[in-house]
């Protein structure tokens, strides 16, 4: 069937129509809710860096399409520029689909309750008929288009389809290296990274975790220093145990234990002293006394404990590691905490222990630093999390009265909690990032998730508030993330988009 100019005129003013609804509907659907689209933007596997530019980017052309689709001598221009961001559009979804590591929510707007297969396929659509529209436009012999060659019109949509693809390939391969490694707290949402699985009333909000294996969660209680509570993978307790020491006559004021079965450890800094045990009976003999005082502990083995103590000469923190075997001795390395100005209150942090790396990791708490230190405490790397603070932002005022120093002000957190399992460090960010509604902060805790190996970010999960309480602690024990929020622990089973990423 030959068509006349007449009908081709037609079709080509029916395809400009249809173009034109599409884009101011999905113009104005994004500017009336723009911060929404800016939030998704930003959870885009493949735009996330650039979410910013992109959301006043892609209202604008669609805007300046329909403009030049209603004026008639730009009406070939118009054409040409639809197919270029339509073929853009699909290069986008096909690599969502195909190459990125989680498949993000649809968009909003006229799309909103299409899946990302019939996005595709309404993509495609249309950039048939941006196609059509083009060659129809041009054999209906208007303005000076019709003199255009048929092998320079083929060059032309090459020349456009390939910048067009090319265009969302390398803002992708761009994005992801400033997401995983230049990261300025633009965080990634990936759907369901935990599933929550069971959950037990506790009674009681004096509970921490001493420590877990693939069997057991340990819990000790802040009230009740030596008892010890033992949970099964089903959260059901196992055991309740009160802990024997062979000396109870030291002046103990802080009790902490810690778990590394079939070992564990009860710790006073105060005092100070470590008594090791077994955990098939829960007895523990004192196995260090006197030396320095220390304020943090982390179990590394049967013999060696991590500590945070204090330079005897300026009193700022050092990282130790106390050995209690048969050749008891102290290693000290005071280049591993970095002093800004303080020496004691900006260095205060999280002291961690990965069995998988064999390596300790500390995560400053008012900052986004942490290092990373062998057994020997030599420093094998220094990493950043995504967050934009790295001075501490800290009041800090002499009481003379008393000789003390104390906050004169509540400090900004950066890090409130954490964890490490294997190589992927797991942190309870405090502050919230680029395009992240405050909903979300205000309902849920927030985990970032980074790789120790090449100190990149990963992507991040929420916790969410139970009963109005947000999380106190967490561990996580391979594909388990045990929980406490209140007087409850929550299990969490953790998926295969953060479980894929442990080194072997």
């Amino acid at each position: 069937m030959i068509l006349s100019n007449r009908n081709k005129y037609y079709i080509t003013e029916t395809i400009c129509l249809l173009f034109i609804l599409l884009f101011i509907y999905a113009s104005a659907s994004k500017l009336m809710d723009f911060q929404h689209f800016r939030i998704q933007l930003g959870q885009s596997p493949l735009l996330s860096a650039f979410a910013e530019q992109i959301s006043v980017i892609v209202p604008l052309s669609e805007i300046i399409i329909c403009v030049l689709l209603l004026i008639p001598r730009y009406k070939a221009a118009g054409l040409f520029v639809a197919y270029g961001l339509m073929v853009m559009f699909t290069a986008y979804i096909f690599i969502i689909l195909n190459y990125t590591s989680f498949v993000p929510c649809s968009c909003g707007g006229v799309l909103e309750k299409l899946g990302w297969q019939s996005h595709l396929l309404f993509n495609l659509f249309f950039v048939f008929l941006a196609v059509l529209g083009i060659i129809l436009y041009k054999d209906s012999g208007t303005q000076k288009f019709h003199a255009v060659k048929n092998k320079k019109l083929t060059a032309l949509f090459s020349a456009i389809t390939i910048s067009s693809i090319s265009i969302v390939v390398v803002m992708f391969i761009f994005s992801e290296n400033i997401i995983h490694y230049h990261n300025r707290l633009t965080r990634r949402f990936p759907q369901t990274p935990i599933e929550k699985v069971n959950g037990k009333d506790l009674k009681l909000n004096s509970f921490y975790i001493a420590g877990a294996d693939s069997f057991h969660v340990f819990l000790g209680n802040s009230t009740a220093p030596l008892l010890i509570t033992t949970l099964n993978t089903h959260l059901a307790i196992t055991g309740k145990k009160m802990i024997e020491l062979n000396r109870k006559d030291l002046p103990f004021r802080g009790i902490r234990l810690s778990v590394r079965p079939p070992y564990f450890f009860a710790a006073d800094g105060s005092v100070p002293c470590v008594f090791r045990g077994r955990i098939e009976n829960w007895k523990a003999e004192l196995a260090y006394k006197g030396g320095e005082y220390f304020t943090t502990t982390q179990a590394l083995d049967s013999v060696s404990i991590a500590v945070v103590t204090n330079n005897s000469r300026t009193g700022d923190n050092v990282l130790g590691i106390i050995n209690v075997g048969e050749k008891k001795k102290t290693i000290l390395n005071p280049f591993i905490l970095q002093k800004q100005f303080d020496g004691v209150f900006d260095t205060d942090g999280h002291l961690l222990y990965s069995r998988g790396l064999d390596k300790i990791v500390y995560l400053y708490y008012y900052r986004n630093q942490f290092t990373i230190a062998d057994r020997g405490l030599r420093i094998t790397g220094r990493g950043t999390t995504i967050d934009t603070i790295s001075r501490a932002k800290l009041n800090i005022a002499k009481d003379k009265k008393h000789k003390q120093r104390k906050f004169s002000s509540p400090p900004l957190y950066v890090n409130k909690n954490s964890a490490v399992y294997k190589n992927l460090l797991f942190v309870n960010s405090a502050i919230p990032g680029r395009f992240e509604e405050d909903r979300i902060w205000q309902e849920a805790s927030i985990i970032d998730v980074y790789n120790l190996n090449d100190k990149s970010y990963q992507l991040s999960f929420c916790i969410y508030n139970l009963e109005g309480k947000k999380m106190k602690s967490f561990i996580v024990d391979n594909d388990n993330l045990y929980v406490l929020i209140g007087t409850q622990i929550i299990l969490y089973k953790i998926g295969t988009k953060i479980t894929s990423k442990y080194t072997k």
